[in-house]
């Protein structure tokens, strides 16, 4: 039994009429007949009498008649449900972000999103980019926010929202912290703190230094990189960092070969359907006046 048929079975027994029934349902009346005999033939037994050109319901489809327009009635309580679920933004958004962002970046747009869509949750973790990437690759969360891959997974769509330049640093009283300028051949002969070798931000370095041929002399490694602006501030080495962490105890070199940004943003599976709430919250973060 098909919805269709007996919906076509509530026309025909409220107009009297095969033919007026294919009219309001924009069918032939080969089709009307059709869809009656198929209902007919699933229920096992007769709905309608024709005499002459009079169609009258039998008892049994006396008996149909209020039961399907119970059916009916109830499935357009459900469109109607379902319309005004999805005019509220609401449901659980899981995010999943660095904890740089999520610091740095996030605040503002997380309060602003609670306070325009109440009825939303949001669950965020807060890990390494890497991890956030690979969360959204298999499915554990909707969408990402991290420092985004320069070569993204086929199945990942990066959606680029801030612009975070990098900066080569070190503390006040490193032996390069008084050159007007410095070059990379100069600057691998010092020790350095660098985030792990996975990350992307590491890799951004790494290619810096393979261009010209050296490798930066790596002390100590660590992902999180509010310890690597303190262990430059005490002396264990130069690092690169987001401009948003560099302050008065670190000392920024001008070296022309490290002119470069970190892309930050929003990824997630191009094969899942967002939800309601993850359109909202990309559409917020693309058009909110955030610092670049």
């Amino acid at each position: 039994m098909e919805i269709g048929e007996l919906i076509t079975f509530i026309q025909v027994a409220e107009l009297e009429s095969f033919s007026d029934a294919a009219d309001k349902l924009f069918l032939t009346q080969p089709a009307i007949s059709k869809r009656i005999a198929s209902l007919e033939a699933n229920l096992g037994v007769k709905l309608f009498d024709r005499i002459g050109r009079k169609v009258q319901l039998t008892e049994a489809g006396e008996r149909l008649l209020p039961k399907a327009r119970k059916i009916s009635n109830d499935l357009d309580d459900i469109k109607r449900s379902m319309t005004l679920q999805m005019d509220e933004i609401s449901g659980l958004l899981r995010i999943s972000t660095s904890h740089h962002i999520g610091l740095h970046r996030l605040p503002k747009s997380l309060k602003q999103f609670q306070n325009r869509y109440p009825n939303a949750q949001i669950d965020i973790e807060f890990t390494q980019s890497e991890d956030a990437y690979r969360k959204v690759i298999q499915g554990d969360v909707e969408i990402g926010i991290i420092t985004l891959n320069s070569s993204p997974d086929q199945y990942v769509t990066s959606i680029p929202i801030w612009s975070d330049p990098l900066k080569c640093v070190v503390s006040n009283d490193h032996p390069l912290a008084d050159e007007e300028q410095v070059d990379v051949l100069a600057l691998s002969k010092y020790q350095c703190v660098l985030p792990n070798e996975n990350t992307f931000t590491r890799q951004i370095a790494e290619t810096v230094f393979a261009s010209h041929q050296v490798k930066p002399n790596v002390r100590m490694n660590t992902n999180n990189l509010e310890t690597l602006a303190m262990l430059v501030t005490i002396g264990w080495g130069w690092s690169v960092l987001p401009s948003t962490l560099v302050d008065t105890q670190l000392k920024v070199l001008d070296l022309p070969a490290f002119n470069v940004e970190r892309k930050l943003g929003v990824i997630h599976h191009n094969q899942r359907t967002l939800s309601r709430a993850a359109r909202a919250f990309i559409d917020m973060l693309q058009n909110e006046p955030n610092p670049r």
